[in-house]
């Protein structure tokens, strides 16, 4: 089992590499502003997952906890947040305030459903870590048959 997760994340990480490739030959052909890309120039994710639970750690550089939102529901993750920076350039005779956004979502299928009571994230050093327990699969009832 341990070999088909091992499999299972590095194709995903190959995956990512590969659209991260393609996203950066596209704004180069065509010009386009790096807010457009998206997110995968923004942050990195790994996701891992144990018999309990799913855990997704993504760096976010340069955010407080109070400028990222999560949702969860039974197997989609989303996180948003918004990064304002300000520039302030004082000379003798002006004062220049440059204000900057730039806004990022993302949402995930989680390979399982959760229990979306008991989510918990933290963030640390410009790292969200959620962790998600997972649902404990349901126990097979059975039933007798009679025949008449």
């Amino acid at each position: 089992m341990a070999e088909l997760i091992l499999w299972k994340k590095q194709e995903i990480d190959k995956m990512r590499q590969e659209l991260e490739q393609l996203f950066r030959r596209f704004r180069r052909d065509f010009g386009l502003p790096r807010s457009l890309v998206g997110a995968a120039e923004f942050f990195t994710m790994d996701l891992s997952e144990t018999e309990d639970t799913v855990t997704i750690k993504a760096k976010l550089p340069g955010l407080q906890p109070e400028d990222i939102q999560i949702s969860v529901t039974e197997d989609i993750l989303t996180f948003k947040g918004e990064i304002s920076e300000r520039t302030t350039e004082e000379g003798q005779d002006y004062q220049r305030i440059q204000t900057s956004s730039r806004s990022f979502a993302r949402s995930i299928t989680l390979p399982c459903r959760v229990l979306t009571d008991e989510v918990t994230a933290t963030y640390e050093e410009d790292t969200l870590k959620i962790v998600l327990p997972k649902c404990k699969p349901r126990e097979a009832r059975g039933i007798t048959i009679t025949v008449k």
